[in-house]
């Protein structure tokens, strides 16, 4: 017979933190029972209220700290208990940097039962602040007024954009600026109870090297009233602004861009740098948020792919080809593949402004696509794979275990799909040599991580 939890909706307990999750919350056990809490830190005493109680485990508010952890820290905005972004601005940067150690190595031992693997400390920034190149931010109307910001924690509540600690600054004022335009312009901002109203969304984006800053304007409906006036403000406003963008989104959806772009003023994209390697960015296109770390995440990569320039090498979830453009340069021969045809034709693109030629890009399925080069005598050194969060398909684990090539380089965005696949790749005869994780997300619990594989 299952005994009850301990504890009770409302009561007071005093507790000692042992662990962070995967979210931020401290961790506590009351008679072996855990107890989530926001915001306390691992080391910490706490009274705690507790707020919800299921049957293997709890959540509670902090009432008061007693014992204080020496990497507890005063966050620099005013807004990080409403907002959620940034869940970590409460820990130090050191303290950061070995949770999220921990959590890759947690999540290695635990969900891939991958003991003794070399995990080094994290490669984290040297100024953990205002790195974002992209921000989207929701536009709605609160207590009489056009707000653009923030969704409230579990809530649909915009929170008006003021300072955040990990966009970047400038982002911030050009938010601000364009909100204000769109109200000279009369523009109305989105209702999404009532699907009614004009504006829904503002996306910034703003590349680093060249200093470029792209604005894209969701609606909901087909036309822009006052579209003239409303560039010439914009322009007039935003002195490197170099796209103008109107996005049409009309569908009752969580989605921010919709299927349609127009441009209104200037160029399609925006040009931006990794390296030696140019970008053209457009509305859609995936392309990391950080650009700092993004040069250390591919110089891991291409680190581990060991290349000497005579290996064919290729990269699964390709994207614009931000890596296989990387991995041509030290390559006899790169294949992109990716499912998103946009992608694909963005890859291409930027293949020819960076003159590359060795480097192939096919849209379709990568486990499809592979076998076909497979069948076509095309025979992998090197396959790198960077998927989404839930991980690779496990028919593309396959594909890439009958192809067997010398190794494997696996860039990920979340320690728990990283061990799941990792252990797949090792059943089927590759040994995980070491792993690399690089804090792209500084302030938040997000880490990614590059695995190196060789077949044994």
């Amino acid at each position: 017979m299952k005994k009850n939890a301990p504890v009770k909706k409302n009561d007071i307990v005093t507790v000692e933190f042992e662990d962070l999750t995967h979210d931020g919350s401290g961790v506590a056990k009351v008679d072996g029972y855990p107890l989530f809490v926001p915001f306390a830190l691992p080391g910490e005493k706490a009274k705690v209220r507790v707020i919800k109680v299921n049957k293997g485990y709890g959540f509670g508010r902090l009432e008061e700290i007693l014992e204080q952890s020496p990497d507890r820290v005063d966050y620099p905005c005013s807004l990080h208990k409403e907002c959620g972004g940034a869940q970590l601005l409460h820990l130090s940067y050191e303290g950061q940097l070995r949770a999220k150690e921990k959590q890759v190595r947690d999540a290695l031992e635990r969900i891939g039962g991958l003991k003794g693997v070399k995990v080094h400390p994290v490669m984290g920034m040297e100024n953990p602040w205002q790195y974002r190149n992209k921000v989207q931010v929701p536009v709605g109307f609160q207590n009489g007024r056009t707000v653009a910001g923030y969704y409230k924690k579990r809530s649909h509540e915009i929170v008006d954009m003021t300072n955040c600690g990990v966009e970047l600054s400038m982002d911030d004022s050009i938010v601000l600026k364009i909100r204000d335009i769109l109200v000279d312009n009369g523009i109305t901002p989105y209702d999404e109870k009532e699907h009614k109203g004009t504006i829904r969304h503002i996306v910034v984006r703003w590349a680093k090297a060249t200093g470029e800053i792209m604005v894209v304007l969701v609606t909901r409906t087909r036309t822009l009233p006052n579209q003239e006036e409303l560039v010439k403000d914009i322009v007039k406003a935003i002195p490197n602004v170099k796209s103008i963008v109107h996005n049409i989104n009309v569908k009752r959806t969580n989605v921010i861009l919709g299927d349609r772009s127009l441009t209104l003023w200037g160029k399609s994209t925006i040009t931006d740098m990794i390296g030696e390697i140019k970008f053209a960015i457009s509305p859609r296109s995936f392309y990391q948020v950080n650009p700092v770390q993004t040069k250390v995440l591919y110089d891991q990569a291409l680190q581990y792919a060991q290349l000497t320039g005579e290996e064919t090498v290729i990269d699964a979830y390709c994207g614009i080809g931000t890596i296989s453009l990387f991995l041509a340069q030290q390559a006899k021969k790169v294949y992109g593949v990716e499912i998103v045809e946009d992608a694909v034709r963005d890859a291409r693109e930027n293949a020819k402004l960076n003159n590359i030629t060795n480097a192939e890009f096919v849209a379709g399925p990568a486990e499809t696509v592979m076998l076909d080069w497979q069948n076509e005598g095309i025979k992998a050194d090197v396959i790198v794979v960077d998927p989404p969060r839930k991980g690779c398909e496990e028919s593309l684990l396959n594909t890439i275990l009958a192809m067997k090539p010398k190794r494997v380089v696996y860039v990920s965005c979340n320690p728990g799909t990283l061990a799941r696949d990792l252990r797949i790749l090792e059943d089927g005869g590759y040994k995980t040599v070491e792993v690399q994780p690089v804090d792209m997300f500084p302030q938040t619990t997000h880490i990614e991580s590059v695995a190196c594989l060789e077949l044994e």
